[in-house]
């Protein structure tokens, strides 16, 4: 399972419809947050998508609307009973804003906050995914971020195992592991019964930023680009002094980039009460495109190839 649940799809101002930014990211049962906007928690209880499984936060930057609802969040989870660490990664200043977060309030946290200082380019290695730290630009330090699944083994073709007088049992989970195996004398290797490596799941995630290379180049044949889309093309002049994307230059990159879906947020409060506009001038160019709103929750499925 691969689920992305958006709790936050605003811009720096929150409004009744729409939260400040912060998506939750269900990968088998772990979850991992994407900036944490005020409100985040609440957010999390009427999607239900649970925080006790929470294992890592991920900051783009330390802009407000990005970051104000982890204070809240921590201290809900310490009066929950958690006692494990918490993983908190993010640009520079990262140690600096842990430790503000836990001498906030006179209340004693009762588990670790871990600060992790990431630069563009840093990989964290999971046991079957890794999450890259990608450049972004912005108006104060940032980055993206990359979850990519590790490759899957290829389909496993039991008939011919079958054929070639494997038996069926541990020898068929031997070969699809790569391994060779023995049977009658004969060595069977596992690219006589496996096919081709498929590709993990990729998900991209851009933070607040101007269109560019890095993202770009991170975004290539990717499952799902959320990018930000924070302003209409009328305001083009606009989204370049503040250092943000229109919904078509996202457009444009997803296009350019060949991912399958793209999903606008980070939404200027401007069109809260009717985002069509960006919608619109985002499908003139690229079409698996939607608006997210608050609480869009999103399967990402497996491939068989790119």
């Amino acid at each position: 399972m691969l689920r992305v649940t958006f709790l936050g799809t605003g811009g720096a101002l929150p409004t009744p419809e729409r939260n400040p930014s912060a998506i939750m990211i269900n990968r088998e049962g772990e979850l991992m947050l994407f900036d944490c906007g005020e409100g985040a928690q609440q957010q999390m209880m009427r999607a239900k998508t649970g925080m006790k499984a929470l294992s890592s936060i991920f900051i783009t930057h330390f802009h407000a609307d990005h970051m104000l609802g982890i204070p809240g969040l921590i201290q809900t989870l310490s009066f929950h009973g958690r006692t494990e660490p918490l993983k908190i990664y993010g640009p520079h200043w990262i140690h600096e804003f842990a430790r503000i977060l836990s001498a906030l309030g006179y209340y004693k946290l009762r588990f670790e906050i871990d600060a992790i200082d990431l630069n563009p380019g840093d990989v964290i290695k999971r046991e079957d995914y890794s999450i890259m730290a990608i450049k972004t630009e912005h108006s104060v330090p940032s980055i993206g971020y990359a979850l990519v699944d590790n490759e899957r083994a290829g389909r496993f073709d039991r008939q011919k195992a079958i054929e070639l007088g494997i038996p069926p049992g541990p020898l068929f989970s031997k070969l699809h592991k790569g391994e060779t195996v023995e049977v009658n004398g004969k060595l069977i290797h596992s690219e006589d019964v496996v096919g081709q490596s498929r590709p993990g799941r990729k998900i991209i995630y851009s933070g607040d930023t101007r269109p560019c290379k890095s993202i770009l180049e991170a975004s290539r044949d990717a499952d799902l680009l959320i990018h930000d889309s924070t302003l209409a093309n009328d305001q083009q002049e606009w989204a370049m002094e503040s250092m943000h994307s229109t919904a078509r230059e996202a457009a444009l990159l997803a296009k350019e980039a060949n991912v399958r879906k793209l999903v606008l947020t980070h939404i200027s409060s401007r069109y809260s009460d009717d985002a069509t506009q960006l919608l619109e001038e985002a499908r003139e160019v690229f079409q698996n495109v939607i608006v997210a709103d608050d609480l869009l929750e999103l399967e990402i499925p497996f491939r068989d190839k790119i």
